[in-house]
């Protein structure tokens, strides 16, 4: 292992001088070892959380709104209000949580969004009253919208360039074994326990898995590449140096040398003016892309997350097994990208990217026209969403990868919690209402209506990837996009 270096505040520079690093490269001719085994559990594992967390309400709204549940609210305020609301919370999160990663570090930030995201479930737990419910909601949001901004741009800076695209997907597709595993819980705890009381364990098991990824996550190191942009020379060469020595204990082998260096200025942090003139002045086809991609993603996903149980509910009449299809779907979902993941690292970008958003779409149009015309049963209908969200997840997942790595590093979380916010405030929030208004009618064309929209957003999204992407395949983020501190 790494030996341990003495803690430091990231938000205190020890200097500000500039200085010749070759430490970005260093990291990128790392082979795989178990140090990045450790990144993924250690970082990764939060979206297996936000996967249980969201199945979780989804599945248990149906319970939550039938008599003596213990809070006076309808399983639509559910999948409606309460969604919505949870994903103003995560927009909010992100927008805050990201501007503090870019200033304070990385680590210092997934640690306290994992803290406010346990507090919000575990306050959800206690819920007595709607208002109580949709508040936790709300504060549940917010840890998870800051653990976007903090966890994807720690894992793009740790990870080498050639793995970055298949373990970014990997890792934010991890959403879905929570999803299933939050699922398959509901199912038993839905029917072996009182109407007030499965429920409140449901949100206590996501409490017991977070406080688990709490005491792994503090192994993390924080990104070498954020300390030596803020004047921690010292702290990131130790670093280095020390996953280095592991990893040629680990392979027996010397490590190739690192040529390319860069010079970077040291800065304690950049204002918004920089920021905002980074982002729109120099790169306006990355912000329309990084737009795009977001708010087709977040309609299809966050409508059909929160509200898959109350369509099998309202059109087939099934009850307390939702989590069983909703596992199937969810498996589905995982399996993109797991199997698709590598071909975005050699078959490139732009035609995977394009390709998952644009089939996705065009599969459930046609989901969407057997729905209407009565041909789908329950099972038949889970397993067209299988296939669409099969390349709708690889798709959804690469949205992130993209905003992660096309904008320079001192605005990198910030990049990914702007997008994040703006576009799942558009098609997050707006799709849950959407959606349960159009599916709480009963009358199949109006379900149908709510699928088309989010095939729609998909197809557009993937013209959009097509036209302006960005070829990102196996290169260093500091050749995608240049550092502001960099000078020549």
């Amino acid at each position: 292992m790494a030996r341990a270096l003495p803690e430091i505040n990231p938000g205190v520079v020890m200097e500000q001088q500039t200085v010749e690093t070759r430490i970005p490269a260093r990291l990128d001719r790392l082979p795989w070892a178990r140090w990045h085994w450790m990144i993924v559990i250690g970082l990764g594992t939060v979206w297996i959380l936000d996967g249980l967390e969201v199945t979780i309400v989804g599945n248990l709204a149906p319970q939550l709104g039938k008599p003596g549940s213990g809070v006076d609210i309808t399983a639509s305020q559910v999948t409606g209000l309460a969604a919505a609301i949870y994903v103003a919370g995560a927009c909010t999160g992100a927008l805050f949580f990201g501007w503090l990663t870019d200033r304070f570090g990385r680590k210092k930030l997934f640690l306290i969004t994992l803290a406010v995201y346990l507090a919000g479930t575990a306050l959800t737990a206690l819920s007595w009253t709607a208002w109580w419910f949709f508040l936790c909601r709300f504060i549940t949001g917010l840890g998870i919208g800051g653990e976007y901004a903090a966890i994807n741009s720690a894992i793009d800076e740790l990870i080498p360039s050639r793995h970055r695209g298949r373990v970014d997907l990997i890792i934010n597709g991890s959403f879905w074994l929570g999803a299933a595993a939050g699922a398959l819980l509901t199912v038993p705890l839905l029917s072996q326990f009182a109407v007030d009381v499965g429920w409140r364990l449901a949100f206590g098991l996501g409490v017991v898995l977070g406080l688990i990824i709490l005491v792994v996550r503090r192994n993390v190191p924080e990104s070498p590449r954020w300390l030596i942009i803020h004047g921690h020379t010292e702290r990131a060469e130790e670093l280095v140096g020390g996953v280095e020595e592991e990893v040629r204990r680990e392979t027996g082998r010397d490590l190739p040398d690192a040529e390319e260096s860069i010079r970077i200025h040291q800065r304690k942090s950049l204002g918004f003016g920089v920021i905002a003139a980074s982002l729109w002045r120099h790169y306006p086809k990355r912000a329309l892309l990084g737009f795009s991609l977001f708010i087709g993603q977040a309609f299809l996903y966050n409508a059909i997350t929160f509200g898959y149980a109350e369509i099998l509910t309202t059109f087939f009449d099934i009850g307390a097994d939702t989590g069983y299809f909703y596992a199937v779907i969810a498996l589905g979902n995982f399996l993109g990208p797991l199997l698709l993941g590598p071909l975005f690292d050699t078959v490139g970008r732009i035609p995977m990217i394009s390709g998952c958003y644009i089939l996705s779409g065009v599969l459930l149009l046609g989901t969407a026209f057997l729905f209407d015309q009565g041909h789908l049963t329950a099972v038949t209908l889970t397993a067209c969403w299988c296939v669409v969200l099969f390349f709708a997840s690889a798709g959804a997942s690469s949205a992130y990868l993209t905003v992660s790595e096309i904008f320079p590093m001192e605005t990198r979380a910030l990049a990914i919690a702007f997008f994040y916010a703006i576009g799942t405030a558009v098609g997050g929030i707006t799709g849950p209402l959407i959606f349960s208004k159009l599916v709480g009618s009963g009358v199949p064309g109006d379900t149908a209506l709510a699928f088309s929209l989010g095939a729609a957003l998909m197809i557009a999204a993937g013209v959009v990837e097509l036209l302006v992407g960005v070829k990102a395949e196996r290169r260093s983020l500091e050749s995608i996009a240049r550092p502001l501190s960099a000078l020549d």
